[in-house]
């Protein structure tokens, strides 16, 4: 997947240019962004903020005049982008930067032609956009992310910083569909493959990250749960484990 060719579509009205570095580099975890264009109405002020960050990140400005009062100017041109970027067949995937459910039919649409797309906006993001997506980041747990690495930094020399084991961090209804989730694909004694889990989790619920709880992976937080049996298993190459967890 990280060979992949992605297309970058940002819609400057909706997503604040404060993100844009952590933005670019969780998108670069799923493939490579061989385009990356940005939509706005670049006479406006409020796109001021955007102007000062495309360069040094090799962004492509698109103007889009605002025709009618009110109402976001850049979603006509990013679709009628992705719909020609679709065809042209120079990419195996989108990302679709933008907090606006106008962008539901288009990712739907993307995705019935086999391509792979990721959504990337706030926490605002109306569901429907969310879950037309293979793949939805919000983009609070980014910022969180940068400003926890930042102030690891100076304790290079202590131990490593536990991860969060707050159970209360994972809700009820978190815990419920990993129970249900290990019931429909473990094996007959009842154990399932965490990152066949991890997989089918995210299939049900795009917008599913451990992040979101305050781990950066799956298996810290199930441990935190207390509700799973866990096994791992020795493969024999350089420490690598198979791990397994099993309801209760």
């Amino acid at each position: 997947m990280k060979d992949d060719r992605l297309a970058v579509l940002i819609d400057a009205d909706n997503v604040s240019h404060a993100y844009i570095k952590e933005m670019l580099d969780e998108i670069a975890k799923y493939g490579n962004p061989t385009i990356k264009r940005i939509y706005a109405d670049w006479t406006k002020p409020n796109a001021a903020g955007w102007k000062n960050v495309l360069l040094e990140n090799a962004i492509t400005p698109i103007q889009q005049y605002s025709y009618t009062s009110g109402k976001n100017s850049s979603d006509s041109a990013l679709i009628i982008d992705a719909m020609d970027l679709l065809y042209s067949e120079k990419v195996n995937g989108f990302c679709i930067v933008s907090s606006d459910s106008d962008f539901t039919r288009l990712a739907t649409r993307l995705r019935e032609a086999a391509m792979f797309v990721i959504g990337i906006g706030e926490k605002k993001t109306p569901k429907p956009f969310i879950t037309a997506c293979d793949k939805f980041i919000y983009i609070e747990i980014l910022k969180k992310e940068q400003k926890s690495e930042a102030a690891s930094k100076p304790q290079k020399q202590s131990k490593s910083k536990p991860e969060n084991t707050s159970v209360s961090k994972a809700d009820k209804d978190l815990t419920e569909l990993i129970k249900a989730s290990i019931d429909e694909i473990s094996d007959d004694s009842g154990w399932a493959f965490l990152g066949s889990l991890g997989n089918f989790i995210l299939k049900k619920r795009t917008d599913f990250d451990p992040r979101n709880y305050g781990f950066q992976k799956l298996y810290p937080l199930i441990k935190s749960i207390g509700e799973f049996e866990i096994s791992e298993k020795e493969t024999g190459e350089n420490n690598i484990k198979h791990i397994y967890v099993k309801n209760k």
